[in-house]
């Protein structure tokens, strides 16, 4: 009686190990797929879409989100297929997983390769070319011209790399009217302008581990006083260009004195950055790069609710 009660025991635990192992590799592939990152991109697309002229067709505005949120973790998975080696040797993305070991580099290839292809072709099919053609090039910007060409070569990679991270504005606003317009244009330059200084602070706090794994990011090359430079100078240049919305005239008076504040913030905060010594640079860099992420998610959520207003109006 016993064997048969241990062999029931087996046969009702097996299911549910099975189901946490079939979870758990799901998680992974999803943790390839950078969620975080992702989140944010789909966002900045959400408010590309919404912010195009004429009426929102919410079942073509769904798909081209998701496309756009397929596209970004495809991109995101072939960045760690081919940064698996110097992943491993830093802290920050040891655990990620190919370095971990969950997923092998072989899968995340085929992942992100069929990935990709599957969310340009159905944003092709069910939105336009135009906006189609957009998310395969960022894709291949990202990928090969940042992860393979860039980063591991000039300490420039996130300014230019930071182009395909500024896109999904204005493939939002392509998946909606078929084109490409002034207004996700300048939504391009404030994510194109906000990238370094948001990147670099946090580099500031990593560059020993940047070292190790052999990439130039600017404070291993250049030093930290010229990285904390650079970081005020494009905080200065994203002040101007971030009152740009309000300034064309599709974002309100909100949008425009919150534009202000937040951008006299940032260069606050950088200055501030730039004039600490070494002791208080670990502080004034994580408060820099903790206060970018509230600053971009603030400024396009106005966006967002001055487009939704506008929409809602009657014509």
């Amino acid at each position: 009686m016993s064997l048969v009660h241990r062999e029931t025991g087996l046969t009702r635990i097996a299911p549910k190990l099975g189901l946490r192992r079939s979870l758990a590799r799901a998680a992974d592939f999803v943790a390839l797929m950078k969620p975080r990152v992702m989140s944010l991109i789909v966002f900045t697309a959400l408010v590309g879409l919404t912010i195009a002229p004429g009426p929102l067709d919410p079942g073509r505005g769904v798909i081209a989100l998701f496309c756009i949120a397929a596209g970004a973790g495809a991109a995101a998975a072939l960045n760690m297929w081919y940064d698996a080696d110097v992943d491993v040797v830093m802290t920050r993305t040891a655990r990620r997983p190919i370095p971990s070991g969950r997923v092998s580099r072989a899968e995340a290839l085929i992942f992100g390769l069929m990935l990709a292809t599957c969310a340009i072709v159905v944003l092709g099919l069910m939105a336009n070319i135009v906006a189609a053609a957009l998310l395969a090039f960022t894709i291949f910007f990202y990928v090969v011209i940042y992860t393979v060409w860039l980063k591991r070569r000039t300490p420039q990679n996130i300014v230019i790399g930071g182009a395909a991270g500024a896109l999904p504005p204005v493939i939002g606003w392509a998946a909606a009217t078929g084109h490409i317009g002034v207004e996700p244009l300048v939504l391009f330059l404030i994510i194109f302008l906000w990238t370094p200084a948001h990147f670099w602070a946090l580099s500031l706090n990593h560059a020993g581990e940047y070292a190790r794994a052999g990439i130039p990011m600017l404070p291993v090359v250049a030093g930290r006083a010229e990285t904390k430079k650079q970081i005020l100078i494009y905080s200065i240049l994203l002040l101007p260009i971030s009152a740009m919305p309000w300034i064309l005239g599709f974002a309100g008076a909100l949008y425009g004195v919150t534009a202000a504040i937040a951008g006299a913030t940032m260069v606050l905060l950088a200055v501030r950055l730039y004039r600490s010594t070494h002791g208080a640079e670990t502080g004034a860099a994580s408060r820099l790069f903790a206060f970018s992420i509230v600053y971009l998610f603030v400024q396009f959520a106005l966006l967002l609710v001055d487009a939704a207003a506008r929409h809602g109006q009657p014509s």
